[in-house]
Formats: structure tokens, C-alpha cells, sequence
């Protein structure tokens, strides 16, 4: 059994005294394996006195100091990999392999990437007689979630640090551990007293206070559209930066010039990844109509080929009860909508009697379908014929989300066809990820950007310092 009791406030563990507790469950075995504390007004007005009263002296810090302390924390976090990994799989259900191969690994590679960024950024430029300052906007409070629950919070943590912020986290209360134990890699490598604050709770509790703090500059959220619009409303009396990273229902156009096997053997492997628990997921795939029987052969021998892997690397659980029955329910509504199944389809998997396991689900429908329309966060893939390449740019904007897209074709034809996706993200043909292309979204997928030199713009606020010219002096 791991607890999470305590808080990490003004670089001192302090325990959560009279705060109330959520149990936190196993989504493998649907059994116990911890329990953490939910912070209150108390803990949240602590934390964010913390931070302001670190803010003064950490906003002056060179960009010297601030990329040492980066280098520390990098090597902080090499002796706790293991650590880290086995919270992701008790937790938030992640395969062994999964947290291994992706979760923890991908870590370092944001640092060095925020680091690359923090090496050349122009924090200071001339503009004729104006010196353009871009300084720190203050205290942050940061709101991250439960799918990729460490790679959120080093998304928003690192930049932070390296911009000369302070802030205070509140991770998901149905992951807590990745958290804990990166604040002790944090402590280790001497983020200074009150730079960083970490309190656990749950979105309407402590979320919702540090949304509204008058104390709080700046607040991020990844999470729900439901949750980002909830935080933006309580930001909203006083008026701080709300940047908001929310949900997708991204589209894979496969274009006529495609190749459509090359297509749904790239598709299906990442709307199965993380179990569907990935906001940029490729969730619909929209397909040539006069070619749907070459697309469903194809989706079959790519879930075989699946299959076949998932001795060495299996498909894990959705995150909770709640989001299991979720996904059931909008499974159910494709039956009802009269969806043509390929694949998968309501229950557990066979063989499977214990653990939120969702079975991977191909259906052919209607893009005005519920399950076309609503984030599903799970091994669900929606396939959409269109009739022609302008039917299809219409399907994959006729979404309230933009996060992301794909399109799979000629690179020439492809890159017209992204240019009017509505969308924050587009990747062509199986591009690799870039760490530092911004992401973010159009729509209800948020506002703002994260990564790179992106990821550095909502964390700094813009000031313009004139000087005079010779026209002034003579007056």
C-alpha cells in the first residue's frame, strides 16, 4: 500500500493533517493499493504564500543557475526510474512495458528539450527604441492529469523552472505517486524553499482553489473539456492566464493516394496505446467510401498482428470504473446508432474477469454518431467513408474539438489538405513526434501551446521599456 499524506510546501514535507482521503485502486486487480489526502483552502493559501514569497528572488536567478538546477534534476531522476515506473502500472494501470519503454524514458528528453530551448531564448530584443522584456509571469498553479500523468507534469514543471517561475501542482488524485516522488527528485536536486509545491486533491476541492487564488498568476490545466472550462470560470474573477490543454477527437485522413494498409497498420497502434488514453490519438480514421471491404481486412490483420504482440506487450487497463463504464456506454450507443462492428465490441476481453480491461473496438459509422462526436479515451477506433477529398477535410472539421489530425497520402496533396485542418497538430505521413513543435489545440481542445520555445510563451508576461529618441530629447 502506497499513501499519499502529505504535502510538499515552502521545501518542507508536511503531513495532511485533517484533510480528507480518496483510496486509490489498482485498475489491473480493482483492488486497493493506497490512499491519498485531499488539500483544503488551508494547505492550498500555505502553498501559494510559499511560492509568492519565493517568486521575488527565483524571477532573478540567471539563465546560468536555472540550467544547472535543470541539469540536476536530470540526474536526480536516473536513480528513480524504477520507482517511478512500478506507481504508473499500480496506479494508473500502465504495462510494465508501457511505463518502461515510454513513460519514464520520455522524461529526460522533455528536460534536454526545455534545456536546448533555455540555452537560446531571447528573454530581452530591441524593437527601434523599445527594449521588449518577456519576464515571468508569476505564480502558477498547475492542474495535471491521470493518462500520462509524469509527462504531464514535467511538461509544465520544467518550463516553469526554466523561465524563473514558481508554482504549485495538483496532479490527479487517481495517480498521485508519480507526483510524490518527482517533488522528491525536485527536493534532491535543491529546487530552492517554495520554488515548487506540490498538493494533492481532487479537481473540485483543491482544482477549483487554486483556480480561483488571487494569488495565483497563471493557471494550467490538461485535462477534460468539462474540467478546463470549470477552471477557466473560476479563474475568471481575477482575471489570470488560463492555459488549457483539453480533449481531441483527432482524424487520420487517409487520402485516395494512400496506401491504405501502410495507413491502419500506423493508425491502429496508436489509438492503442496507452489504451486509448491519449488525447491525440488518431480516434477516427476517414476512409475512401468505395474502399471500406480492403479497410476492414486491413483493420483485422492489423489487430492480429497486435495479438500476436501482446504476449510481450500487452493492451493495459482504462484508468478507472467510471471511465470503464464510460466507454461502455458509448459502445453501446454505436449499436444503437446502428454501427457496423468490425472488431471488439461491449465487455471485458475473453478470458478477462478482473480489471477495467476494454476490448479493442473498430466500428464503421456516421460521423454524427455520439461515438463519432465524444471523446471515448479508449482502444476505440471510428472508421468514417467519405466521397471525396473535400468531403473528407469537411468530416475532420466537423468536430467541437482540434487537437490534432493526421493525413496519410502524397506528401504534396497532403500538406494542402493540412493547411485546412482545423487543428493544432497536424502529422504527415507517420512523421515522428518533435518535442519541439508546439502543441495545443483549436476549439475545445484549449488554448495555448506547450513544447519548445512555445511552451515558454504563456509562463512569461510581455513588458516594453522605451527610451527616448532624438525628437523627444529636443522637446
Amino acid at each position: 500500500m502506497t499513501d499519499n499524506k502529505r504535502f510538499f510546501i515552502d521545501g518542507r514535507w508536511v503531513e495532511a493533517t485533517s484533510c480528507s482521503e480518496r483510496v486509490v485502486v489498482d485498475p489491473a486487480t480493482e483492488q486497493p493499493v493506497g490512499s491519498v489526502a485531499l488539500a483544503g483552502a488551508d494547505h492550498v493559501d500555505r502553498a501559494v504564500a510559499a511560492a509568492r514569497r519565493a517568486f521575488e528572488s527565483y524571477s532573478r536567478t540567471s539563465r546560468e543557475e536555472r540550467l544547472a538546477l535543470l541539469d540536476r534534476v536530470t540526474a536526480c531522476y536516473q536513480v528513480r526510474g524504477a520507482d517511478l515506473a512500478a506507481a504508473l502500472t499500480r496506479e494508473m494501470g500502465a504495462p510494465k512495458w508501457l511505463a518502461e519503454a515510454m513513460h519514464v524514458p520520455l522524461t529526460p528528453v522533455q528536460i534536454a528539450s526545455t534545456r536546448q530551448v533555455l540555452e537560446r531564448f531571447e528573454f530581452e530584443v530591441e524593437s527601434g527604441r523599445t527594449r521588449i522584456l518577456r519576464e515571468p509571469i508569476g505564480v502558477c498553479a498547475f492542474i495535471t492529469p491521470w493518462n500520462w500523468p509524469l509527462n504531464m507534469i514535467v511538461g509544465k514543471v520544467v518550463p516553469a523552472l526554466a523561465v524563473g517561475c514558481t508554482m504549485v501542482l495538483k496532479p490527479s488524485e487517481l495517480a498521485p505517486s508519480c507526483a510524490t516522488i518527482f517533488a522528491e527528485i525536485l527536493e534532491a536536486a535543491g529546487v530552492p524553499d517554495g520554488v515548487f509545491n506540490l498538493l494533492h486533491g481532487d479537481g473540485p476541492g483543491a482544482g477549483a482553489l487554486l483556480s480561483a487564488h488571487p494569488g495565483v498568476d497563471m493557471v494550467s490545466i490538461t485535462g477534460s473539456t468539462r474540467a478546463g472550462s470549470e477552471v477557466a470560470r473560476a479563474a475568471a474573477a481575477s482575471v489570470k492566464r488560463v492555459h488549457q490543454e483539453l480533449g481531441g477527437k483527432s482524424p487520420a485522413i487517409a487520402l485516395p493516394s494512400a496506401d491504405l494498409a501502410t495507413v491502419i497498420s500506423a493508425v491502429m497502434p496508436l489509438i492503442l496505446l496507452n489504451s486509448g488514453q491519449s488525447c491525440a490519438a488518431p480516434s477516427r480514421l476517414l476512409v475512401p467510401a468505395e474502399h471500406l471491404d480492403a479497410v476492414r481486412a486491413h483493420v483485422l490483420a492489423a489487430l492480429a498482428a497486435h495479438e500476436a504482440a501482446s504476449a510481450q506487450m500487452p493492451l493495459g487497463p482504462v484508468v478507472s470504473a467510471a471511465q470503464w463504464a464510460r466507454i461502455q456506454g458509448l459502445i453501446a450507443s454505436a449499436l444503437d446508432d446502428g454501427a457496423e462492428f468490425i472488431a471488439g465490441g461491449a465487455g471485458r476481453p475473453e478470458g478477462v474477469e478482473r480489471g477495467y480491461y476494454v476490448r479493442p473496438t473498430v466500428v464503421v459509422c456516421s460521423n454524427r454518431t455520439r461515438i463519432a462526436q465524444e471523446e471515448v479515451f479508449g482502444p476505440v477506433l471510428t472508421v468514417v467513408p467519405y466521397r471525396d477529398v473535400e468531403d473528407a477535410i469537411a468530416i475532420a472539421n466537423d468536430t467541437p474539438y482540434g487537437l490534432a489530425a493526421y493525413v496519410y497520402g502524397d506528401p504534396a496533396e497532403a500538406r494542402r489538405v493540412a493547411s485546412r485542418i482545423r487543428a493544432g497538430q497536424v502529422t504527415l505521413n507517420g512523421a515522428a513526434p518533435d518535442l519541439d513543435a508546439p502543441f495545443g489545440g483549436y476549439k475545445q481542445s484549449g488554448n495555448g501551446r506547450e513544447w519548445g520555445a512555445y511552451g515558454f510563451h504563456d509562463l512569461l508576461e510581455i513588458k516594453a521599456v522605451t527610451t527616448p529618441g532624438v525628437d523627444d530629447a529636443a522637446t
